[in-house]
């Protein structure tokens, strides 16, 4: 299966991908309220543990120069990882990510947003250009949510996903580790987890 190619993804060149989607249908006239409350919550990072339940990874949001904010994220923000079971020791247990674009697309019958995130060093160590995660930088993960005149749709797709060689021996191993399973699917399963609770409003 080839990866689905859309205008604010990655072209997807190397390594491993995946297609992520929950879509949810609503009566029309519910469409624009449930929309609402998606992007809040699409744009709400530090909660997104909480709408995915404890078993998933825990995300906090932080700005430019590595400080710790509450607000919606922006082109240049970064995005802290802490995925369940051991961490790279450099970056103190965590994963990160880079806010590398931000896109809305709206016409009369749609609306969609994305957010695109790499791999990236630890903001809060200036001295340390490392990649701090475990996939390569030139991964990406793009977050989107969009809504139709009857449904509301919530989705990740992975691109260029291959493990993180660029680090000390113990972290290439814990590297592997994660990356690998996540190339061959697990990945897939736990963001579905994500998008599914994004359009869960019972």
């Amino acid at each position: 299966m080839s990866p689905k190619i859309l205008k604010s993804v990655p072209a997807q060149k190397f390594g491993g991908f995946h297609d992520t989607e929950s879509r949810k249908v609503f009566k029309q006239d519910l469409i624009p309220h449930k929309f609402t409350i998606l992007k809040e919550r699409f744009f709400s990072v530090n909660q997104w543990e909480s709408y995915s339940g404890k078993a998933f990874a825990a995300f906090r949001l932080y700005d430019f120069d590595g400080n710790p904010v509450d607000r919606e994220p922006q082109k240049g923000d970064f995005i802290r990882i802490d995925i369940p079971g051991p961490g790279e020791p450099e970056a103190r247990g965590y994963d990160w990510v880079e806010v590398t674009d931000i896109c809305f697309y709206q016409d009369s019958f749609s609306e969609s947003i994305s957010m695109t995130c790499r791999p990236s060093r630890n903001p809060q160590n200036k001295k340390n250009r490392h990649v701090a995660h475990f996939y390569s930088s030139e991964a990406t993960s793009t977050f989107m949510i969009s809504r139709s005149p009857d449904y509301l749709k919530a989705a990740v797709y992975g691109r260029n996903e291959r493990p993180n060689f660029n680090a000390k021996f113990v972290d290439i191993i814990r590297n592997l580790f994660i990356a690998v399973p996540g190339i061959f699917g697990v990945a897939k399963i736990q963001w579905k987890q994500l998008t599914d609770s994004f359009l869960d409003f019972d």
